[in-house]
């Protein structure tokens, strides 16, 4: 089992860029797709983007398509965010999570969620 903790949140203004950082703990972390969501105040969780466990494969939301690159480092236990050009309607708590199956991250079906990373990008 994978532990997890985001990190790299913070205010920032319209077109800035934010990388978040999101830490693993366990031995199988290799083993995970990984993926990143987001949650704004009165909405449901959306999905942001995931990875293969290989770092050869992504997938991004339309919304944040062209302005967020997803990454990962296996040897750190990390997955990353790099989020560009961001704008007021990114605000959010940002959250990774990962699974076995790639359909699983992409469909967010987790039974558990970390604290979050909070991002909030003012106009």
């Amino acid at each position: 089992q994978v532990q997890l903790v985001e990190s790299g949140g913070g205010l920032v203004q319209a077109g800035d860029s934010l990388r978040l950082s999101c830490a693993a703990s366990g031995r199988t972390f290799s083993n995970y797709e990984m993926g990143w969501f987001r949650q704004a105040p009165g909405k449901e969780r959306e999905f942001v983007a995931a990875i293969r466990w290989s770092g050869i494969s992504t997938r991004y939301s339309d919304s944040v398509k062209g302005r967020f690159t997803i990454s990962r480092d296996n040897t750190k236990k990390s997955v990353y965010l790099q989020m560009n050009s961001l704008k007021p309607e990114d605000t959010a708590v940002y959250y990774c999570n990962g699974a076995l199956l790639l359909r699983t991250v992409v469909a967010g079906e987790f039974g558990s969620w970390g604290q979050g990373t909070q991002v909030t990008v003012s106009s």
